[in-house]
């Protein structure tokens, strides 16, 4: 007798919990895939120490097969489930698609950033759910710092030193305290110029901070961060974000080159697709986390509307905490619905909530009993290491570190501004330019390639507000994927309406390529080797752009000519399943806010092949590579031209 096949999708909180316990009691008799865009699970709640630089990512990173080792993975994301064929359509991680039969689905996909109908939000703001949002946040805010300190203008460095964030809930209230901590650091070291401190600010229309604790717990928070000299605004958000500040709803306006939207969270997109009863955008389950009617379909965590046996009529809140829970719980039901054991019913009361607002300090209420100071820091980080499913020690030797020894304030310029898009399907991963995005993401809502800006406003959108001065290739070319230069391209004539991974094949003479298919590198060029004896800003001739090498650093399509996967890219990835089968269902746009741009026409099926036209980047209303991101090609002294990181 075959094995039964259960597959997880997610490996969150309650992904993950499922996944373990599920190895522990199958004992090895069934078949358990675990299907993540990651290799990891994330412990969400150090987030915070990650952007501070109190940690390093990869502490706060478990690993998946390490610690699941009777646990197949399968990297990609789901984008079909076919409820009556009992499949999950995915695609990976380069563009390749894949199909996963189950016996037993738990649905265990998590949450995104929830945006709410702002202007600008889209655009200039960054969340805060993922690692890359982290580690972007933490460059972001160095830098600014840094460009603070070495101007005289005193408008722009009060800009450049402000830091807003929205939503005073447990992250933001832990970012605000942390990055208070962090730049008063950096200024001791470096003072401004000017003479001025950063300014932090936190706002929320709610009447106190932390509304979900205890109210003594709230006030011991806002206490610290005001003690910090964090400008604590309740009942009090932003109406408008544009490049240079923001414009708050009592009528003030803010200069600030940062905006940290940490307002909440609504369920992954995913299971808005499956045409099942829903409360608030989560899929309903009874307490056994069983969907009623689809005895081989469970659901837990953020995506599950679980009632709450201990109040009637209510459903356990979206925490970690109880994720955490609903995956023990779940992982013995599906075993129950195998033959083995009885199935039980989730219920749990809350433990109490921690918050870490950095040093010494921390607000805590385990078990009903509110804490403040370091008896409450010593519970928080007890906590922590208690709760963590591995690199305990690891975590342990960085906060040792921290207490003895200064932070490292330095940027690395690994995640790009554009990368990490706030209206994401999927923040826990880095979009990836020239490859097509799934549905709901930022680039793909108007169905459009997205295009770069013009070399006019390309200066003024930089995230940094400062043009890149003497950068070859300075100026994008229309239609060219990355803004690649058309000018001085051999030949003398420039390619234009090019699709995005067309290479040169057998180049010869500069004359541009014709009728290549998306994937094909370019063969026989001299393959990036910088040009010699070029004079400072144009590009070398008779070279390939860093676009058409095969692999190359920007992303291009493979060899295959199928385009590779991209979380967040250009245009919208056509419905899977549009016969309209009865029972199967294609993921969601994931449109969860008023004000959204509207979506395209729904496009060819599935097996019409990639789109013709995946779209240049960086979308259009994300800023071309600028001071924000990895430094461009190094000008030299002796009048040759380097090869710099693109």
């Amino acid at each position: 007798m075959s094995r039964p096949r259960i597959v997880i999708v997610g490996a969150g909180f309650a992904g993950y919990r499922t996944a373990r316990t599920l190895s522990r009691l199958t004992r090895h008799q069934a078949e358990i895939t675990v299907l993540n865009p990651t290799d990891y699970f994330l412990y969400l709640p150090l987030l915070p120490q990650v952007a501070a630089g109190i940690l390093e990512p990869r502490r706060v990173s478990v690993s998946l097969s390490g610690t699941l080792p009777h646990v197949r993975l399968v990297l990609g994301e789901a984008d079909g489930i076919d409820l009556d064929g009992r499949t999950v359509h995915y695609t990976g991680p380069e563009g390749e698609e894949g199909t996963l039969p189950y016996d037993r689905l738990v649905l265990a996909a998590g949450s995104v950033n929830k945006l709410l109908p702002v202007p600008g939000v889209a655009e200039h703001a960054h969340g805060f759910r993922g690692l890359p949002e982290a580690l972007y946040l933490r460059d972001h805010v160095t830098r600014q710092v840094e460009l603070a300190a070495a101007t005289d203008d005193r408008a722009e460095c009060a800009a450049r030193c402000t830091f807003v964030v929205v939503g005073a809930g447990y992250t933001g209230t832990e970012v605000a305290a942390h990055g208070a901590m962090y730049t008063d650091a950096q200024v001791r070291r470096h003072p401004m110029r000017t003479g001025m401190r950063p300014r932090w600010m936190l706002l929320d229309v709610a009447p106190r901070v932390m509304p979900e604790m205890d109210e003594r717990l709230s006030r011991t928070a806002e206490r610290v961060l005001r003690q910090r000299g964090v400008d604590v605004r309740m009942g009090t958000s932003v109406k408008e974000a544009t490049h240079d500040g923001v414009v708050l709803t009592d009528g003030t306006t803010v200069g600030t080159r940062t905006l940290v939207w940490c307002v909440g969270v609504r369920p992954d997109p995913l299971v808005e697709s499956l045409g099942l009863p829903m409360e608030r955008g989560r899929l309903l389950v009874d307490p056994h986390l069983q969907v009623p009617g689809r005895p081989e379909l469970f659901a837990c965590g953020d995506v599950a509307a679980v009632p709450d046996l201990d109040r009637p009529g209510q459903y356990t809140p979206m925490t970690a905490q109880h994720a955490w829970r609903h995956g023990k719980v779940c992982a013995h039901n599906v075993v129950a619905s195998l033959g083995r054991g009885k199935r039980r019913a989730y219920r749990h009361r809350d433990l109490g909530f921690v918050v870490d607002l950095g040093g010494a300090k921390a607000a805590a209420d385990p078990l009903g009993l509110p804490m403040s100071g370091v008896a409450a820091g010593a519970v928080t980080r007890g906590y922590h290491l208690a709760a963590m499913p591995g690199n305990r020690v690891r975590v342990a030797a960085d906060w040792l570190l921290d207490a003895v020894l200064p932070r490292q304030a330095v940027q690395l310029g690994l995640v790009r501004s554009w990368s990490v898009p706030l209206e994401s399907s999927s923040p826990e991963v880095a979009r990836v330019p020239g490859r097509p995005g799934r549905p709901g993401t930022d680039a793909g809502r108007a169905g459009e390639p997205a295009k770069a800006p013009p070399a006019g406003e390309a200066a003024e959108k930089r995230p940094g507000g400062e043009p890149a001065e003497g950068r070859p290739g300075g100026e994008p070319a229309e239609g060219r994927p990355g803004g690649e230069p058309a000018k001085n391209q051999p030949g003398g004539e420039p390619a234009k309406s090019q699709q995005a991974g067309e290479s040169a094949k057998n180049q010869s003479a500069g004359e541009p390529a014709k009728n290549q298919p998306g994937g094909e590198s370019a063969k026989n060029q001299p393959g990036g080797e910088p040009a010699k004896n070029q004079p400072t800003g144009e590009p070398a001739k008779n070279q390939p752009r860093g676009g058409d090498a095969k692999k190359g650093p920007s992303g291009s399509p493979r060899a295959s000519g199928r385009p590779r996967r991209a979380v967040e890219a250009a245009g919208p990835r056509p419905a899977r399943g549009g016969s309209a089968k009865p029972g199967k269902a294609s993921r969601g746009t994931g449109a969860g806010a008023a004000g959204k741009r509207p979506t395209a026409s729904p496009g060819p099926s599935r097996s019409a092949g990639p789109p013709t036209e995946p779209g240049p980047e960086p979308p259009a209303h994300q800023p071309p590579p600028g001071p924000d991101i990895a430094p461009g090609p190094v000008r030299r002294t002796d009048g040759r031209a380097e090869e710099g990181d693109s």
